[in-house]
């Protein structure tokens, strides 16, 4: 049975580049994991597969991101009919402040590391910004894409100020370490495959320069049209107001959740009213001006959440999967993996390939935390290895599994920010993060000498 906890991812992957269906795949996965679940009864497996979805909601962060992924295309909606994102492109060009495709993927990057409170936040925040500046310098939405799934991640477990240092502090918590907090400061300057991940991300932007898959799809893309129909410009305050209430509001309802503490808020349930309260003001913007009466800016607004449908349906499946795995035990058995007959400079490079492994096949960086970095300490602790240097690799091995994954919500995301065919994301990033893990590697060996 051991062995056959690998079959559902598998096949998600399999079914996913063979049919190019992200639904279709996870569907046949999720059913597989239910089917070894229930003894291979393929009638209790539907069921078990039903069932799963629906427990999903039990999860009220399950709920939020869900809720947010649909209400997202609200704003995104909203914002574009009313003309104000092209507003807000034509006002930076008229005053050269992103004059060239250079200078508008450093901003993109930038704005990406600046917004390091939440990964979900910088993903949709940099995407919603880059869609139509991109169109202008006729730069593909894949390298837009690339560019913001790249930054957010690694940039929120490098910069720990935020809930992903909130939740690996309590996953250090109760094992024999004289300061969990010193330790998981340590492991920043040695987390090798999102320094590099980073490099690569800013040399891309300054230089101009795409490679692999990625540069064959921007050929494709350069001898047609990007832009998406939208209204003529507007007014840019349409645009920046709902997204300065969605950045500053985001942050406000953490510190609001977390009873004054920033790092112990709720991520799920912060973006989530931030949202709401940005739809809200950019419809009492909108309301003011007689071509936008309230029931065209209901109808837009649902148009916008039914585009995104098929988002949200993946994302509600990629939980349900995940969740499934889980009790199948998959993860667990990858961990296991890992011999305790390894020499100790081999260690850390095995915890982070082992770490993106389970990343890769669950489609989740945290739940990857959570299961390895258990593993992880006594790893190190048993093995006189710095405790730090593992934590390391897990958070940079899921951080790598997350970006392959065709399955993780972080690409699904970046995606839909980008507004870019999700399985084209997966295709033209892959290779890029094989290069950054393919530099960690070494440095990892150097790292335990």
């Amino acid at each position: 049975m051991d062995w056959l906890t690998l079959l559902p991812p598998l096949l998600a992957i399999l079914f996913a580049v063979w049919k190019r269906d992200v639904i279709l795949a996870l569907t046949v996965a999720l059913l597989t994991a239910e089917f070894l679940q229930q003894s291979f009864n393929p009638f209790t497996a539907f069921l078990g597969s039903v069932s799963r979805i629906t427990s999903t909601f039990a999860s009220s962060s399950n709920t939020e991101i869900l809720l947010f992924s649909l209400l997202i295309g609200a704003l995104l909606s909203l914002m574009k009919n009313s003309g104000g994102v092209l507003a807000f492109v034509d006002f930076l060009l008229a005053r050269n402040i992103a004059k060239t495709p250079r200078s508008a993927a450093i901003m993109t990057s930038t704005l990406g590391v600046v917004i390091f409170i939440e990964s979900y936040l910088s993903v949709l925040t940099s995407g919603i910004f880059a869609q139509s500046l991109f169109d202008r310098f006729r730069m593909s939405r894949a390298r837009l894409a690339y560019i913001i799934d790249s930054t957010c991640s690694p940039v929120s477990v490098l910069i720990l100020l935020n809930g992903w240092g909130a939740y690996i502090l309590g996953l250090l918590e109760g094992y024999d370490l004289d300061n969990p907090l010193a330790i998981m400061l340590a492991s920043i300057p040695l987390n090798a495959y999102a320094i590099i991940t980073l490099v690569i991300v800013f040399y891309t932007s300054w230089s101009g320069k795409v490679m692999f898959t990625l540069a064959d799809h921007e050929q494709k893309q350069a001898l047609t049209t990007l832009t998406e129909s939208q209204a003529p410009a507007g007014k840019a305050r349409f645009f920046i107001l709902p997204l300065l209430v969605l950045i500053t509001s985001f942050i406000g309802f953490m510190l609001y959740t977390g009873d004054g503490n920033l790092i112990a808020g709720s991520g799920s349930s912060s973006v989530l009213y931030a949202v709401i309260l940005a739809i809200i003001v950019a419809m009492l913007l909108l309301s003011r001006e007689d071509n936008f009466p309230l029931k065209t800016l209901v109808d837009m607004s649902y148009k916008g959440m039914g585009e995104l449908l098929p988002v949200v349906t993946i994302i509600l499946l990629a939980f349900a999967l995940g969740s499934s795995m889980q009790d199948l035990g998959t993860g667990e058995f990858v961990a296991n993996m890992i011999s305790d007959t390894l020499p100790p400079w081999l260690i850390a490079p095995v915890v982070f390939i082992t770490a993106g492994v389970i990343s890769f096949t669950t489609g989740t960086s945290w739940g990857t935390f959570g299961i390895l970095i258990p593993v992880a300490i006594p790893i190190a602790l048993g093995n006189d290895l710095s405790p730090s240097l593992l934590l390391s690799c897990v958070l940079g091995g899921g951080v790598f599994g997350d970006h392959c994954s065709p399955i993780s919500d972080s690409t699904v995301l970046a995606s839909l920010a980008a507004g870019c065919d999700h399985l084209e994301h997966v295709r033209t990033q892959l290779p890029y993060a094989l290069l950054a893990a393919g530099l960690t590697l070494p440095l990892l060996v150097l790292f335990s000498f």
